[in-house]
């Protein structure tokens, strides 16, 4: 495996995402939600990228995908397990050689077939590093990725050799090593199939997504709104309840939230945190707080001089010290978020790596130690700290109020402020382009339930979420060595000896586990939350 990478984003996961990426609008808008057409309008933000399943690892984008195409297995909203959907079987004797058969007669959207073809060629392109696709690395464990993606030069194949097409229903996939849990990863998006007509032309198809998932698009107005409707050749688990969607673009959450309770907006999954204490008197009881497979951090950039060196390992445990988690989930969140105890998220459960208090004295609140450690570290990098974040997310409060528990625990007002931008696909070009001079906040929103993914895509050399650039070869080792482990729980204990490394080197600050927060209006019903911090756009009905 070169380098051990991966990746997704809210950021956001998308960023974390995957990512846990919050954001929204500016259009106080539209009849969308009050009309009966039983089309449900909700909240959406301006993606990062051209809507290709290679190339999102953010929240937007992902919204998007995720409803207009569907991969080899999806996860069950509620309990995370995954879901059978293109997928007819996929079966291995080594756990490193996988025959993967997808069901016969499956369609995209514009009638052509759902084949073999339609995963190993989506799958090749995504690799092939001429084709600057954000998700390619997820592809770096199958055999001839280094040959499509080497770590210099130029290609010296277009197709990965691990991928071969056996008939029309049938692929192999030959790994690098054994691996037990991959078959578990495949609902994330970056592994879905695409039809023909991508391939003809990947730059128009972005323009007009053609899909195989539940839902297909109507029309698109880029930063405005997308309409999609029900998909008639869809035939898997998550059959449209309604009679399509209208995602509004929003770069104001105030602005969203103010059409929520007026009934011009139907779910809003960015409750702007000031109106969190009020939000189910607001709402008549029509608000959602669900854990949600989501963690936020603040992000350093390590490929600065400033902040790479030992003294700028130890100053970032001493700020990781001096952020009071617990207040801050309390007053600035209403407790909708959880003080993080390490780097994954609870909702894995033990069986998914999760352990708890793994950050030990590291995560807690010690302004006194913090202090200490920051002194004869020599102080912050230049004397001063910026929490770089998105203002259309809802996100100034609690940089605020982190930067004021580092003040606090420095004695001094102006050791670390917040600097805002415009919107969270300018936030990512800045993070993604390494133009980010001091922190900034992410979140990671997971892609599949176990551990590895929040690890491996964040932090492991070259991994294509790893936005601070972090780079331990102990590290990438016992990544290495979980992924070619016999078992879930033998690869969940080299993860967490690796996680114990993060630990160490400190090169993200886990903040909270963010739950799954979302009013809706009294338009809609069966509202719910997927573990990955997205509504369940399929199963609301009106």
């Amino acid at each position: 495996m070169r380098g051990a990478t991966r990746a997704k984003f809210v950021v956001g996961a998308i960023s974390i995402a995957l990512a846990a990426t919050a954001c929204s609008s500016g259009s106080s808008s539209s009849s969308g939600g009050s009309s009966g057409n039983g089309v449900v309008s909700a909240l959406w933000g301006i993606p990062q990228n051209s809507l290709m399943p290679g190339n999102t690892n953010e929240i937007n984008g992902s919204k998007v995908i995720q409803n207009i195409l569907t991969g080899l297995i999806s996860y069950d909203p509620k309990t995370n397990a995954p879901v059978k959907e293109n997928e007819d079987s996929i079966t291995t004797t080594d756990q490193q050689n996988f025959t993967v058969k997808i069901k016969p007669n499956l369609k995209f959207s514009d009638g052509t077939p759902v084949t073999a073809s339609s995963y190993v060629d989506a799958w090749n392109y995504a690799a092939l590093s001429t084709n600057k696709q954000l998700n390619g690395s997820y592809f770096d464990i199958v055999q001839g990725y280094p040959a499509v993606a080497p770590a210099t030069g130029n290609p010296t194949a277009t197709t990965m050799s691990g991928l071969k097409v056996v008939n029309d229903t049938t692929f192999t996939v030959a790994l690098t090593a054994k691996n037990s849990t991959w078959p578990q990863s495949l609902g994330f998006l970056g592994f879905d199939p695409l039809p023909t007509s991508f391939f003809k032309d990947p730059a128009a198809w972005a323009k007009n997504p053609i899909g195989n998932g539940p839902y297909k698009i109507s029309s698109y107005t880029v930063n405005q709104e997308m309409d999609l409707v029900p998909n008639p050749e869809y035939t898997g688990a998550q059959t449209a309840q309604n009679k399509g969607l209208a995602l509004k673009v929003y770069t104001d959450p105030t602005a969203a939230y103010a059409d929520l309770q007026s009934g011009k907006l139907d779910v809003d999954d960015t409750i702007p945190t000031s109106d969190l204490p009020n939000v189910k008197s607001d709402l008549n009881g029509r608000f959602i707080n669900t854990p949600s497979g989501t963690t936020a951090y603040i992000g350093f950039p390590l490929y600065r001089a400033d902040w790479s060196t030992a003294n700028a390992r130890q100053v970032r445990v001493g700020l990781s010290m001096a952020i009071d988690r617990a207040t801050i989930s309390q007053k600035i969140f209403n407790s909708t978020v959880t003080p993080a105890t390490e780097f994954t998220n609870p909702v894995l459960g033990d069986a998914g790596g999760y352990k708890a208090n793994l950050c030990g004295s590291s995560c807690d609140y010690n302004p006194t130690k913090a202090k200490q450690l920051i002194d004869s570290a020599g102080g912050l990098p230049g004397g001063q700290m910026s929490i770089a974040y998105n203002s259309d997310g809802g996100n100034a409060d609690w940089v605020n109020a982190v930067c004021n528990s580092i003040n606090n625990a420095l004695s001094n007002n102006n050791a670390c402020v917040g600097k805002p931008t415009t919107n969270f696909a300018d936030l990512r070009n800045q993070i993604t382009n390494k133009q980010v001079t001091s922190a900034f906040r992410t979140a990671w929103s997971m892609d599949w339930p176990l551990a590895v993914d929040f690890l491996q895509p964040l932090f492991s050399t070259n991994g294509a979420a790893n936005d601070s650039h972090y780079s331990n070869a102990h590290f990438d080792s016992l990544i290495n060595q979980a992924n070619s482990a016999s078992s879930t729980t033998a690869a969940n204990t080299l993860l967490q000896q690796a996680e114990a490394q993060l630990v160490t080197d400190m090169p993200n600050i886990p903040l909270w586990y963010s739950n799954s927060t979302a009013g809706y209006s009294a338009n809609v019903s069966n509202v719910q939350m997927d573990g990955f911090k997205v509504p369940v756009y399929w199963a609301v009905k009106k």
